[in-house]
């Protein structure tokens, strides 16, 4: 049941999180706001399996923060769904724009996240 908890709490204070970052003034048509959230949670996530794998961070803490934390932020569906929409318009160069840089800065944000758990 701790365990639970544990996913839980850090689920929601996640989910806040993404939702306050998603009332940031941004009015483009590319989805930046998505793209920053996943960034923010990729280095967030890199961070704490970095502390994690040194045992600097217990297994309680690190479920709260990775599963919990870092589930309820980051967003793969909304993801999946602005690409889909960009392409359906016939937006392909803004959507295959989005997918790459998604993709290569969330790599590189969890490869920085690591990184700095070393400091």
């Amino acid at each position: 049941m701790g365990s639970v908890l544990l996913v839980g709490t850090g689920g929601a204070l996640g989910a806040m999180g993404r939702y306050g970052l998603s009332l940031l003034p941004w009015r483009g048509e590319f989805p930046l706001l998505t793209l920053l959230t996943n960034l923010l949670g990729a280095v967030l996530i890199g961070f704490i399996a970095g502390l994690a794998g040194r045992g600097r961070l217990n297994p309680s803490a690190a479920l709260f923060w990775k599963t919990g934390v870092c589930g309820g932020f980051t967003t793969f569906s909304t993801f999946s769904l602005e690409s889909l929409t960009l392409l359906e318009r016939g937006k392909w160069l803004l959507g295959g724009s989005y997918m790459l840089l998604s993709m290569a800065l969330c790599l590189l944000g969890a490869a920085l996240g690591q990184r700095l758990s070393r400091l």
